[in-house]
């Protein structure tokens, strides 16, 4: 009996880690979900990033109309790929909001005058405090607000052409319809 115990005990523990595996293929392993989907985007009010601006950025100006949060930094590698195309969607008239996240002092504001600046306020966030609220794991990130300033969507990485047409758009485009 104990023999046979010896025998299928590896067996089953094998069986278990192997049922294990096999549903953790089946997950996405870049899919962090966010608790704040249809939740109100959580309150701050962070300084500017521009020189001589007055205001940087607060989940008040989240109210009106369908946008887009963009959290970026100077020293991140995705952003640099995103950039172009967040300059083209801003030129198409998409509302979009910047947070620099977790950047040394000047360092946000030298990257807008260098790459462009799509955002209609940007916010400066360099303890990463309103980051925290929001639940960014990394930049870039970007979140779909309502009209109503509710969290709908978050995308993490690079906004792309594909990213755009294939899961940003719609959302964007049916909020707006629900005006």
């Amino acid at each position: 009996m104990i023999r046979r115990l010896m025998f299928f005990a590896p067996v089953a523990v094998l069986a278990v880690l192997a049922g294990l595996l096999w549903l953790g293929l089946g997950r996405d392993p870049e899919a962090l979900p966010s608790t704040l989907i249809n939740e109100p985007l959580p309150a701050f009010e962070l300084a500017p990033v521009r020189p001589g601006d007055t205001d940087g950025l607060s989940s008040t100006d989240f109210s009106g109309r369908p946008m887009l949060l963009n959290v970026f930094a100077s020293w991140c590698v995705g952003c640099r790929i995103e950039h172009p195309f967040l300059m083209d969607l801003a030129r198409q008239g998409v509302v979009i909001q910047g947070l620099n996240w977790k950047d040394a002092p000047g360092d946000g504001a030298a990257w807008l005058v260098e790459h462009g600046d799509p955002y209609a306020h940007v916010g400066d966030d360099p303890e990463g405090r309103a980051g925290i609220d929001l639940g960014v794991s990394g930049a870039p990130e970007t979140f779909i607000v309502d009209a109503q300033g509710r969290v709908r969507y978050r995308h993490i990485g690079p906004v792309t052409p594909e990213v755009w047409r294939n899961d940003l758009a719609p959302i964007l485009q049916s909020l707006e319809a629900e005006g």
